[in-house]
């Protein structure tokens, strides 16, 4: 038994120390996405800058789901290892001086290593956000909760575009960066009063060799296909990323079944609830993340929407979930997810088709109206079918099937982020022999988002056919 304070669920009863404890870690985690989005606006202003091409602007996006893809399988291990209050701590330090490098940047090493920091934060922080509040909420509230978390998880892209374009505008890329730093001081400040530990410290011992293939399985599939858009599908370090990430994949998933504390408890897979709901999931992140990088070079380079004008294009889409997140998490507990989930992936794939009819001519309210539609889609989606897979988990398997959620969904999103981004490359480049760049970005723009559609109709047949309504694939947790 651990020093570890357990906050156990009051009987149905949701009380103060539990409100307050999940608010200071989704603040951390509304850092982390916050620094997120307020990078999207100012993704052309830093190709100036450093005078590189989108192929090479854009491991600005990718290298975050890169090194979150790394840090993530490791997550379970430190959630059962360390005190929440230790893990907190350190991921948010971590966090500052990551975004505090990325500020000060003297070129784009620099900024990469910055956000590298930022990542490895950031693989430790929305771990926390999704399984604290599993542990702390009742089962029959869990889906209320996450959907009130969803509400400040919102609130930074809704903010961060928005107020990233003004001070991107007005005063630069570095000031807009630079002013996050007091705001992660600001939360771990808030987390020595209101954060206490929670769960129960199993003390695993680390299969370093689990670390090392999962490092290399993750890293190097997200690096190889990262580098493709840059270095081409023929080069060597591709080719010989992707492949040493395959084999080192292979050997991890075996090794995780041979040893006594495995890096990540697989057997979770078993539960059909959470099997069917990390796929969607996956499939979901697959086909919206790459819109981080898709969206400001459409509106800016295609359209010629400055930076504040981007990041107001891109409020109503992030704003969106500020309502939409908790009616999802009511609905979620009072009918399943089978209904809400199937109309938001509709809703969504129809959203990403009706984007990848964008023009030059096409103007940017349309635009703003389509992103919108096609947050609110997702929003009405992702958290319902997640609560539902991880209901179906026991509490000290939370940790676990989190972290095999989290994986498959930044390594979906950093492969399909590399291999959009190479196709509207490619395409933009064909289209460029004969038409203004102008012209050929809107084209090259207009087939990835045919991509990410095609991907969330996957999503959503799938969904047709598995999700269930019923949402009580588990017993209650026991109380300590």
């Amino acid at each position: 038994m651990s020093d570890n304070c357990t906050v156990a669920p009051a009987n149905g009863r949701i009380t103060g120390t539990q409100i307050r404890i999940v608010a200071v870690v989704v603040l951390g985690a509304f850092l982390a996405l916050l620094n997120q989005t307020v990078m999207s606006p100012a993704l052309p202003v830093i190709m100036s800058d450093f005078s590189i091409d989108a192929s090479t602007a854009q491991w600005i996006m990718s290298i975050y789901p890169l090194v979150s893809g790394i840090m993530v399988p490791v997550s379970a291990f430190l959630i059962d290892k360390f005190s929440t209050r230790a893990l907190f701590f350190g991921a948010t330090l971590v966090f500052a001086l990551g975004t505090l490098l990325c500020a000060a940047a003297p070129d784009f090493l620099f900024l990469i290593i910055g956000r590298v920091l930022q990542a490895a934060g950031s693989g430790v922080l929305m771990p926390l956000v999704s399984v604290v509040p599993m542990l702390v909420f009742p089962v029959e509230k869990r889906g209320t909760a996450m959907g009130m978390a969803g509400i400040v998880m919102s609130a930074g892209p809704a903010v961060g575009p928005v107020v990233g374009g003004a001070v991107i505008d007005t005063y630069g890329w570095r000031t807009m960066i630079g002013a996050i730093v007091p705001l992660a001081i600001l939360v771990l400040v808030l987390g020595v009063f209101m954060l206490k530990n929670v769960g129960e410290l199993k003390n695993p011992k680390l299969d370093l060799l689990s670390v090392v293939l999962s490092t290399i399985a993750f890293g190097g599939l997200l690096y190889g296909f990262s580098s493709a858009s840059s270095m081409g599908w023929g080069s060597p370090v591709v080719l010989g990323s992707i492949v040493a990430g395959v084999v080192c994949l292979v050997l991890f998933v075996v090794r995780q079944g041979k040893i006594e504390d495995p890096l990540l408890q697989l057997g979770t897979l078993k539960t059909r609830e959470f099997r069917v709901a990390a796929i969607i999931v996956t499939l979901i992140n697959a086909a919206c993340l790459v819109t981080n990088t898709l969206l400001p070079l459409l509106l800016q380079t295609a359209l010629g929407a400055s930076a504040f004008e981007t990041g107001m294009a891109m409020l109503p889409a992030a704003a969106v979930g500020i309502i939409i997140s908790p009616i999802s998490g009511v609905v979620f507990d009072k009918f399943g997810p089978r209904a809400i989930s199937i109309v938001g992936l509709v809703l969504m794939t129809g959203a990403l088709f009706l984007l990848s009819l964008s023009t030059v001519n096409t103007p940017i309210l349309v635009v703003a109206l389509f992103c919108m539609l096609q947050s609110a889609g997702q929003s009405l989606a992702n958290m319902p079918v997640n609560t539902w897979g991880v209901n179906a988990l026991k509490n000290d398997m939370i940790a676990h099937g989190n972290a095999i959620a989290n994986t498959g969904r930044q390594v979906a999103g950093g492969l399909c982020t590399a291999l959009i981004i190479t196709v509207m490359t490619s395409v933009t480049a064909s289209a460029g022999v004969d038409a203004s760049i102008q012209v050929a970005t809107a084209v090259g723009a207009g087939v990835a988002y045919k991509v990410c559609a095609a991907i969330g109709l996957v999503s959503l047949i799938y969904a047709i056919f598995s999700v269930r309504t019923s949402k009580k694939a588990a017993p209650k947790p026991k109380e300590a």
